[in-house]
């Protein structure tokens, strides 16, 4: 969250962010909040050290034996505790709205990030690995069509056992997720990262942390009672994202100058309801309610977090190079920054098959498979996480940054669509042979039970 002192010091420039963002936030009635409570907050000061001073004259009074002024002291000093507790009950509802109110403040944007209202204004940084691109997008299978006839993905049998938006994954595209998974970690381990395995169920107070709550409650699968604004901090949530159990591990701690970078990753299964979407990728596993990640999570010296953040944008990027898939990375405008974010780089592979308006010239479409964001000391407010300078030294906010090292099942789509052969077989990514046994090709499986035989063998 935002410092208040920064809203009741420069309210415009608040102001100018929330609207540059497009965020539904009145600052204005928030400034007004602000400034009743610290008017009420005055007022008690005022009336509590004018009734210590009663509380002084009552004690002399009593050694003086003036009885009459002594009870006239102790009901002023009545009237004056009933101001008092009457001034902080208000203070105190309306520090609890305060409080409240200023978490739906989005982050501040950097000078640098630039304007726009949504993705359509996204600039444009770099492209890889076009140079050479390894498949015509014009003769591709999209990537569901190609796994239901290898028998990788099997939708129809989630669908059953859970649900839409879920997918089994089969034989060879099983075993090629874990070898994403392992090869992604061991890119990440190389660049200094630490790993983690965290839990799965989060508290709330995780979730506010790091900006998932009040905001995205509906996004979240939550345990064990409806989605509505009747939660606590003991309530769980499914994990949407590693982001959120690895920023809180060390919430409300004070860590040393010494300690940072802290760089550490985390491999999770991840739960999102993805409300909003009305419908959209109803084929395939571009969009989906669980999926694998794995996740960098950065805690950075305030002054070293902008340059962490081009490093962190080729730490992600690194997986994609090393699996020869083409890609760009685009800056997000103001109006397509996430919540908590000051600044946000995308990664965006390539995949061939289901050509889009807004697909390169190349053909075929972008899939986002990272946002590499700093999210300066906006988390780290909420969170509490702070570091201490020099051991000598007050405590300061620190800086936490984080970026997909990467989203499994759009890597997966690449893979499948810019990867495939001829003959509806699937060459495997040298990387990653290694963690298949030396396997080459991804040939298919024989599909199984009656749905596997045409009509006449049925009958």
């Amino acid at each position: 969250m935002i410092d208040r002192s920064y809203l009741q010091e420069d309210p415009d420039e608040v102001r100018d962010a929330v609207e540059n963002r497009g965020a539904d936030v009145d600052v204005d009635e928030l400034v007004e909040l602000d400034e009743r409570w610290r008017e009420l907050k005055a007022r008690g000061d005022e009336l509590r050290h004018e009734r210590n001073q009663i509380t002084q004259k009552i004690g002399k009074l009593v050694s003086e034996g003036k009885v009459d002024e002594r009870e006239q002291a102790i009901e002023e000093s009545k009237e004056l505790k009933a101001q008092i507790e009457d001034i902080e009950a208000e203070a105190t509802e309306l520090k609890t709205e305060l409080d409240q109110r200023i978490l739906e403040i989005p982050n501040i944007p950097d000078e640098s990030v630039p304007l726009g209202i949504d993705e359509r204004h996204n600039v444009e940084d770099r492209r890889w690995g076009f140079d050479d691109l390894p498949v015509d997008a014009d003769e591709v299978t999209p990537h569901y069509e190609l796994g239901e006839d290898l028998d990788i993905i099997d939708e129809a049998r989630a669908a059953k056992t859970t649900g839409s938006g879920f997918y089994f994954l089969k034989g060879d595209g099983a075993r090629l997720e874990h070898a994403l998974i392992q090869f992604m970690m061991d890119v990440h381990r190389e660049q200094g990262y630490v790993d983690l395995f965290p839990p799965i169920p989060i508290k709330s107070t995780s979730m506010r942390g790091t900006g998932q709550l009040p905001k995205f409650a509906d996004d979240a699968y939550r345990l064990g009672g409806a989605n509505t604004d009747a939660y606590d901090d003991e309530d769980l949530w499914l994990c949407p994202t590693a982001e959120v159990p690895v920023t809180n591990m060390y919430a409300d701690e004070i860590l040393l100058a010494d300690d940072l970078p802290l760089k550490h990753q985390a491999y999770t299964p991840n739960f999102r309801r993805e409300a909003g979407e009305h419908g959209t990728e109803t084929r395939g596993i571009v969009r989906v309610h669980q999926f694998n990640k794995v996740e960098l999570v950065n805690f950075v010296d305030p002054e070293t977090s902008y340059d962490r953040l081009e490093e962190l944008v080729d730490e992600a990027e690194e997986v994609l190079r090393r699996l020869e898939l083409p890609y760009r990375i685009l800056e997000l405008c103001t109006g397509d920054l996430t919540f908590a974010s000051a600044k946000t780089y995308d990664i965006e592979v390539w995949a061939p098959a289901d050509d889009m308006d807004d697909g390169p010239e190349e053909g075929g479409r972008w899939l986002e498979v990272s946002s590499a964001s700093n999210f300066e000391d906006f988390q780290a407010r909420r969170a509490g996480l702070r570091y201490r300078p020099e051991r000598h030294e007050s405590a300061e906010y620190l800086h936490t940054l984080n970026a997909s090292g990467l989203a499994l099942p759009r890597v997966m789509v690449a893979i499948l669509e810019c990867y495939q052969n001829d003959d509806g077989t699937v060459t495997i990514p040298e990387a990653l042979r290694p963690y298949m046994d030396g396997q080459e090709v991804i040939e298919g499986h024989e599909k199984v039970g009656e749905s596997a035989l045409g009509a006449g063998e049925r009958e």
